[in-house]
């Protein structure tokens, strides 16, 4: 007969959760299991939207305080960890507002949707949306207060900025992933640059495109966003161990527009030959 005993199962103190998390949405998420451990994969994930909900759980307390309560909006939420997280530990016990989960699967958008209503978590709607298309839907209000993209791949979250534009969000909660459009002009107009200016051997070769087409992007996002009268903070999302799309952009509304910004962004799109992008993606 062996001596060993079963180990005994995890204490949820041990997991790490957030005070009044829900078991059960973690359950239904995946992300514990059925026993409820934690894999070292779900950690990592936990860890990330966890730190995300750490700055827009900040970001909603300074809202002003209203009837109908702060408006949400998800963009690229696929199975929308982030947006059930923060409705759990915020928007459940608040008792008003609303999340939008915007998501181009439409299997995504119907699990989702059935989840919240397993939960009785009424005040959450999924929308099968491109961000393009949310900008213009009727299913949203005319004002969104904070607008999230976490992992939005390639020109979504310059779409995601655009909605947030059009809906004077108050807050712009940006993690930027996949960044290929720029990179995709970098190379198209390479030898003519190689001849131009010196600068152009930054991106010579393929790989160092594709990473200054991603460095300079979200430079070009966040002056933009400036030049549009927000105020932006660029931050770590959580350790490079966890997540190589890491960069967390935090945008908050002042009105103020910075004229200097803009020239910046303009010097910058001519410096690099990107003039064209100057009429579609930071038209100002």
């Amino acid at each position: 007969m062996s001596k060993h005993k079963p180990a005994a199962a995890p204490k949820l103190l041990d997991l790490d959760l957030r005070p009044g998390q829900s078991i059960e949405l973690l359950k239904e998420l995946h992300i514990l299991t059925r026993e409820g451990k934690l894999n070292q994969d779900s950690r990592r994930k936990l860890k990330q939207v966890y730190h995300l909900f750490q700055f827009i759980d900040k970001l909603l307390k300074e809202l002003p305080v209203s009837e109908s309560g702060p408006t949400l909006a998800d963009h690229g939420a696929g199975k929308s960890y982030l947006g059930f997280i923060i409705y759990d530990l915020f928007f459940k016990a608040l008792g008003r507002g609303h999340i939008y989960g915007i998501e181009t699967r439409a299997e995504l958008v119907a699990s989702s949707q059935a989840l919240a209503q397993r939960l009785g978590f009424e005040r959450m709607q999924f929308l099968n949306l491109s961000v393009a298309e949310s900008a213009h839907s009727d299913a949203l209000p005319a004002h969104i207060d904070v607008v999230t993209a976490l992992h939005a791949c390639d020109t979504a979250t310059d779409d995601a900025i655009a909605f947030g534009l059009q809906k004077t969000a108050q807050y712009m909660v940006l993690v930027p992933c996949c960044q290929a459009e720029l990179a995709r002009v970098l190379n198209q107009h390479k030898a003519l640059n190689l001849q131009r200016t010196p600068l152009a051997e930054l991106w010579r070769h393929p790989l160092h495109t594709r990473e200054m087409g991603s460095q300079l992007t979200n430079v070009l996002r966040c002056l933009y966003l400036e030049a549009q009268g927000y105020q932006v903070t660029v931050t770590e999302l959580v350790g490079w161990e966890h997540s190589m799309k890491n960069e967390l952009i935090l945008a908050k509304y002042t009105g103020q527009k910075k004229r200097s910004s803009a020239e910046r962004l303009q010097s910058l799109l001519e410096e690099f030959g990107l003039q064209e992008l100057a009429q579609t993606r930071f038209k100002i």
